[in-house]
């Protein structure tokens, strides 16, 4: 009986990789469910996309406020390049917040191009508005090299005049076909813009910041605008980053799509990561209103 306990025991036992495997197991399976449960559930749907919203609105609100700001500072000239991005700062964080103050209608819209619109069109005056920062840093770098600028808002307005016309296109063919393909098709396009605008930031923002490492360490302003320029192409780079990954690989995989009701929890961590929180410390950093004797590096957009 002794021989016959001993040679029966192990057999009974579990080992403890085996052991380890049932309890991952049952961790992935309890995770799933709960994120499938989180997923249908309409009080966390309104939770996450009212509190998207909300964020969106503060956002708007502070732009609004620092443009007024900056209006009152400076009265005497026009539509400055800083008036601008914050102009564009609060109409596109102000439609976003309408979006999903709106959300169980959008994202229910029996024509799915509709949505798209009015998810994708935000995103690319977003890469608008903060293109614009790009241009600003060039026509800095290319005066501080004697090299012309006259055509770098000629390039600015073309390339952001091609993407819109293309992304319209995109937009009038989704409506007209049912190629399945065509969707996945939307996304990429959506991850090149991103892709582009980080590469902006990298080619001018790196090109500033090393220009003004150059600088002697007494100039005035130096160290506060190594950390403006540096900060701000940082947080920009890693935003479109982000942007340009989720985006490209939510086209092949539908349990990450971003325009369905159903993923509030990865729409509200990738609108926070991508356009709120960049926006919001982009807003603090150039937080500083220009001098009431404006130099001649205050340039008005024409």
């Amino acid at each position: 009986m002794r021989k016959l306990a001993s040679s029966s025991s192990p057999a009974t036992l579990p080992s403890p990789d085996m052991a380890a495997a049932a309890a991952a197991g049952g961790l992935a399976m309890a995770l799933r469910g709960w994120w499938e449960e989180v997923n249908e559930s309409p009080a966390w749907q309104d939770g996450a996309f009212f509190s998207l919203s909300a964020a969106y609105a503060l956002v708007s609100a502070v732009a609004l406020v620092q443009l007024i700001r900056i209006q009152v500072r400076v009265p005497e000239f026009g539509w400055t390049t800083q008036k601008v991005f914050h102009l564009m700062n609060f109409a596109v964080n102000g439609v976003r917040a309408i979006i999903f103050g709106f959300h169980a209608h959008v994202f229910l819209l029996q024509t799915k191009v509709y949505t798209l619109v009015l998810l994708d069109l935000p995103g690319l005056l977003f890469f608008s508005t903060y293109t614009l920062l790009v241009l600003f840093w060039a026509e800095i770098y290319h005066k501080a090299k004697n090299l012309p600028t006259d055509k770098l808002r000629i390039i600015y307005m073309s390339v952001n005049g091609v993407i819109y016309v293309i992304q319209v296109c995109i937009w009038v063919y989704l409506g007209t076909s049912d190629n399945p393909l065509l969707d996945p098709v939307s996304k990429i396009f959506i991850s090149v813009v991103s892709t582009i605008a980080l590469l902006g930031f990298l080619i001018y923002g790196g090109r500033l910041f090393f220009m003004l490492r150059r600088f002697p360490i007494e100039s005035k302003g130096r160290r506060k605008k190594l950390y403006e320029v540096g900060t701000v192409t940082a947080i920009c780079c890693t935003c479109f980053l982000i942007r340009c990954i989720v985006v490209a690989v939510s086209s092949f995989d539908p349990d990450l799509s971003l325009e369905v009701l159903d993923h509030p929890i990865l729409d509200f961590v990738y609108y926070m990561l991508t356009e709120i929180l960049p926006s919001a410390l982009v807003l603090y950093i150039l937080r500083k209103l220009p001098p009431k004797r404006v130099s001649a590096n205050y340039q008005a957009i024409r």
